[in-house]
């Protein structure tokens, strides 16, 4: 004897196929995607499934229309009603602890991008962030809130507002490198092999005394940079001792110079300093001038970031240079495909720029 089928549908365990159907047709109604849908390989990597269970979500979302599956063609959005929201939602924010123009190397890059991303109909804004910790978080927080932000880039912020996106799952684009466990995409120059090789530079040519002069922002890019400087003077095997040390500063003129003072006051002054940021290199280059110290002859130096004027002065500055235009192409790349996919794999692009020995550096006997 047949039962009658009830009015109703009996409550089922949700399926994994179909959890991650539910989230790809989130991702369709907010407009993250365009015209298609980002490869299998893609979404496997974005939902953390696995090609069967991908391909059984997709065949559930084909049967409600929202999507036609062209094999190798890819998967086409089908719902055009689904477009405004995405209208409303083409905003980039930029979220940096300085102004923009300030960033250096950066500043080109970013204005490269934020060309590519108006050819794609995409606004641009900027999110001043000076302040750390909860209160940077609630700043963030509120102005996402208020405005609807398609993702984010990430200028060389705080760990706090790394953790922050990192933790949520917002899409972002670190411009800078990641603080350790936090996972997001980033962009920076390889600050790590540049001052490991830097400090190799010095021990080479004779010196056992070397400093690193690098801000105290706690930024990420920092951090490695002490890293490597102090792996190099680790691994200098085989060769009489050397010394390595970090000189931090608080960003200001003043502070920078008192620092200096004491480090060449001290009973073991270096002859040889490693510099991290462009600004500094021409305090420190007037300061030891004021101080009758001649570079190369008294103090050697080497740049770890690069500027156009290293190359006009004489002595030209050693530092490491960057291929041209290779970090405002690769940061428009990853940008557009940001936006383009509304994902970018968790892991670091790294830059690796060439070494200019320039005249700023003494052979010791």
């Amino acid at each position: 004897m047949k039962h009658p089928r009830p009015p109703f549908e009996i409550p089922r365990r949700a399926s994994l196929a179909a959890t991650t159907a539910a989230a790809i047709r989130q991702g369709i109604a907010a407009g993250c995607w365009r015209d298609y849908l980002p490869t299998e390989r893609r979404l496997e990597e974005m939902f953390q499934v696995s090609r069967p269970t991908l391909r059984v979500a997709l065949h559930l979302l084909a049967a409600e229309q929202l999507v036609e599956i062209r094999p190798g063609q890819g998967t086409r959005l089908r719902h055009r009603q689904a477009q405004p929201a995405r209208e409303r939602n083409r905003l980039v924010v930029l979220i940096s602890h300085q102004p923009v123009p300030e960033l250096g190397v950066t500043y080109d890059g970013v204005s490269e991008m934020r060309t590519h991303l108006a050819k794609q109909g995409f606004d641009t804004a900027t999110l001043l962030c000076r302040t750390t910790g909860p209160a940077a978080q609630r700043l963030v927080a509120n102005y996402l809130r208020r405005n609807r932000v398609f993702c984010s880039v990430l200028l060389s912020v705080s760990e706090h507002i790394q953790r922050w996106f990192s933790t949520r799952g917002l899409p972002a684009l670190v411009i800078g490198s990641c603080h350790p466990h936090v996972k997001l995409p980033s962009l920076d120059f390889d600050n790590r092999l540049i001052c490991r090789h830097a400090a190799g530079v010095f021990l080479r040519r004779g010196h056992r005394r070397l400093a690193l002069i690098v801000p105290d922002s706690g930024l990420a890019g920092d951090l490695v940079s002490e890293q490597g400087f102090l792996a190099a003077i680790t691994d200098h095997r085989g060769r009489p001792r050397a010394e390595g040390r970090i000189v931090h500063h608080d960003g200001t003129a003043a502070n920078l110079i008192a620092r200096l003072d004491a480090l060449l006051r001290s009973a073991s002054p270096p002859t040889a300093l490693l510099i991290a940021n462009i600004e500094e290199v021409f305090i420190v280059l007037m300061h030891l001038i004021r101080r009758g110290l001649a570079v190369p002859d008294s103090v050697s130096f080497i740049a770890r970031d690069h500027h156009r004027i290293f190359d006009t002065v004489v002595p030209a500055v050693a530092h490491y240079r960057p291929k041209a235009g290779a970090f405002e192409h690769r940061l428009s790349r990853l940008m557009l495909q940001m936006v383009g996919q509304g994902y970018l794999k968790p892991e670091p692009t790294l830059i690796v720029p060439s070494f200019v020995a320039g005249g700023t550096i003494q052979t010791l006997a």
